[in-house]
């Protein structure tokens, strides 16, 4: 029992760990569906930052974790956005606004 009992506590505390780039950019409601935040993965229009190294992402189901920052272009905008939760849903705007920080040049 107790086994069982460390397996369900070690699955909730990593579950802010981190999650798959095109679902954290989902839920965070930066692209309008989950199929748009792949389609930009996909083409290489997303680039990820961590551990000081920036680099190209072309495959959607990549992990990110807290701290790391993601940029793009949204428009004639760059967007730098850095994730400080994964999330658990696609929830409202204040709930998806809280996922994240934006330091983007307003």
């Amino acid at each position: 029992m107790g086994r069982r009992q460390h397996a369900v506590n070690t699955l909730n505390e990593t579950h802010d760990e981190g999650c798959r780039l095109d679902v954290w950019l989902y839920r965070t409601r930066i692209f309008k569906t989950r199929s748009l935040a792949t389609k930009m993965i996909l083409g290489g229009k997303i680039r990820l930052t961590r551990n000081g190294q920036t680099e190209r992402i072309r495959k959607p189901g990549i992990q990110i974790r807290p701290g790391q920052e993601v940029t793009f272009m949204r428009g004639k905008v760059l967007m730098q956005i850095e994730m400080l939760s994964a999330g658990t849903r696609r929830g409202p705007a204040p709930e998806a606004q809280s996922l994240y920080r934006d330091h983007s040049a307003a």
